[in-house]
């Protein structure tokens, strides 16, 4: 089977594709919580991905009411783990962790029967290269429309490949594999994942990124459009807080700062986001009537899109 067509983003870093705001969609903040931008100002979607699971909360907005509250109802006696009828705010984080950890699980398991041949539970760069670009490699990309892209596509995932591949001998073990789908879950893949960012942005390719590519990156006008708030607001911060030593690019070091922010732990603060957000009687802890009570909310909130969560009895904590 030849998936270049539908693989083309284990090419690209996992990157927010929704435009507002368009500046979020570079940073890595380890396993994704949700696609959408964190806006609660225009929607609460950021917050029902975080918590229901991504594929999840896709399926939960099609329930009846009555089956929302069904299903929201098993999601809190899995999450109150010490069965006190609260959610407290360690548990909230723990099932928001959890929801990561299974996305990224599901995601490479989803992936590794395409690419393992032979079976042998471990996939070399060969099996991987054949099976998404064979086709055209026989063809040297004669019949693909932009083949330079697509020699390119393939030099990048050689090298995030052999990057991934820590022992080097071009065989990827599960965990190496999992390495080379999300490189941004580990410390010893972040020079590839700035490494990709740079090439992506950088159109004059001069190793670094000037304020234009910046801003092209996020932003293409339309002809006549004033430039929004935001894109301003964008090259302000462009100037004062990416470009540290003020020389009027990003370097390499500058761009880790921007799109692998540290130790922040984002699924501590979507928990902490949640039950402030949720809590009615402001005790620190949520109940299933105080969840009930803002059904609405996390219909639409990342509670409930997360990682392919099954109600099946399949997906232990």
């Amino acid at each position: 089977m030849m998936l270049l067509k539908s693989l083309v983003p284990l090419c690209l870093l996992a990157a927010v594709v929704f435009a507002v705001p368009a500046q979020e969609k570079r940073v890595h903040h380890q396993a994704d919580l949700s696609d959408h931008a964190h806006d609660d100002a225009h929607n609460y979607q950021y917050d029902h991905e975080a918590f229901l699971g991504k594929e999840e909360a896709k399926t939960f907005d099609q329930l009846t009411p009555e089956e929302s509250k069904e299903k929201l109802a098993k999601i809190v006696d899995r999450i109150d783990t010490d069965t006190d009828g609260y959610i407290s705010h360690a548990e909230l984080h723990y099932w928001i962790k959890h929801r990561q950890r299974r996305y990224i699980e599901e995601n490479v398991n989803k992936h590794w029967k395409d690419y393992d041949k032979n079976q042998d539970g471990k996939i070399a760069w060969e099996e991987y290269k054949n099976t998404t670009y064979g086709y055209y490699l026989d063809e040297e990309f004669d019949d693909v429309e932009d083949k330079a892209t697509y020699k390119s596509m393939l030099t990048r995932d050689e090298r995030r490949f052999k990057t991934a591949d820590r022992d080097g001998d071009g065989i990827a073990t599960r965990e190496e594999f999992t390495a080379f789908l999300h490189p941004e879950e580990f410390d010893y893949m972040k020079g590839v994942v700035v490494q990709e960012t740079v090439e992506d942005i950088d159109k004059n390719g001069d190793g670094k990124i000037n304020l234009d590519e910046y801003i092209g990156d996020m932003y293409s006008p339309e002809a006549g459009e004033s430039e929004p708030e935001w894109v301003q607001t964008e090259r302000k911060h462009f100037s004062e807080v990416r470009d540290a030593n003020k020389d009027g690019y990003l370097d390499a070091s500058e761009v880790a700062h921007w799109v692998l922010p540290g130790e922040v732990d984002h699924a501590d603060n979507e928990a902490k986001h949640l039950i402030h957000e949720t809590d009615t009687d402001k005790d620190g802890l949520l109940t299933l009537s105080e969840l009930l009570d803002k059904m609405d909310y996390i219909r639409i909130s990342t509670i409930t899109d997360y990682g392919g969560m099954r109600m099946d009895g399949h997906d232990e904590l």
